[in-house]
């Protein structure tokens, strides 16, 4: 209890400030517990990178070191698995066919699921249940069970490259995008939407000025969903491209393994090239990923 003094400030009693000093001793190791926490998972994550670092770097193709301190940094470095990747063999092409492929299926995943989105949301209409439900049964199957269905569609269609790759991840990335972005619109008040018909604007103008802009989080998160989709995939596009000037980064990537010799530095070059587009459209989109997903994760 603080007892005021004459001059009108309080004093504390010893056994006051004893107990205080208990209540912050613990304090600091548990502070320092968490910074070791935080430090070991930072290490464990950036381990593999800096696995990939060395041993892009290592002359040869080796992977690591037959010593502990080879392997986390070579005796010597050189630049050649980069130049030889960059100058000898296609994979510039390659990644442009990546980069065209990956963003026309973010656009297209984007046109695509955000006005069936909205529409499931703010629209009531007898079979709207029935096809959320389909939509999300759809979601318990692997897309690889769709391979073969996919290819031979493809190929009636005589869309065996990038256009058919394209119709094919955005389609595939159309169930998880729908989801989401409805959870999305749906806290988004229906009264912003009449306000803006008793203003005069059509439903068409209200979607595209009063929803859009509300919506860039989700917006954000369902380009990156399309665009991973786009940049990563192996097995389709392994499938339906057969040219190797038509192939992606993924792809000719592997299709570099001549026999049984595996290029190890040509490999872990071409991963560190390929991650850069990643991580800088995910530092274009980072501000509005965490509450396009949070927010139409859990609505619903």
């Amino acid at each position: 209890m603080a007892i005021v003094a004459k001059s009108g400030v309080p004093r504390v009693l010893p056994s006051e400030r004893a107990g205080a000093a208990r209540w912050r001793r613990p304090v600091l190791p548990a502070l320092g517990l968490r910074y070791l926490v935080i430090v070991l998972g930072l290490a464990f994550a950036l381990f593999p990178v800096w696995f990939l670092v060395t041993a892009s770097l290592r002359p040869g193709q080796t992977l690591f070191s037959t010593t502990l301190a080879g392997s986390l940094w070579p005796s010597s470095l050189t630049l050649e698995n980069y130049r030889y990747i960059l100058i000898q063999t296609q994979f510039p092409i390659w990644i442009r066919n990546s980069t065209y492929i990956a963003l026309f299926s973010s656009l297209a995943t984007l046109a695509l699921a955000t006005p069936a989105a909205y529409a499931y949301s703010h629209f009531r209409f007898r079979t709207r249940s029935a096809l959320l439900t389909v939509l999300l049964a759809l979601q318990a199957f692997p897309p690889v069970l769709a391979l073969v269905p996919i290819y031979l569609l493809l190929q009636r269609l005589s869309l065996l490259n990038h256009g058919g790759l394209i119709l094919a991840y955005s389609s595939g990335a159309l169930v998880f995008s729908i989801w989401n972005m409805k959870g999305y619109f749906d806290t988004l008040p229906t009264e912003l939407v009449d306000a803006a018909l008793i203003d005069g604007a059509s439903p068409t103008q209200a979607f595209l000025r009063v929803i859009l802009p509300l919506a860039r989080p989700v917006l954000a998160v369902t380009a990156m969903f399309g665009f991973m989709s786009g940049w990563n995939e192996f097995i389709v596009a392994q499938t339906i491209l057969n040219r190797s000037e038509l192939f992606t980064a993924p792809v000719g990537l592997v299709g570099m393994q001549v026999d049984r010799s595996i290029p190890w530095g040509y490999f872990a070059a071409g991963s560190l090239i390929v991650s850069v587009p990643v991580m800088l459209f995910f530092l274009l989109v980072q501000r509005n990923l965490v509450s396009g997903l949070a927010t139409g994760g859990v609505k619903g």
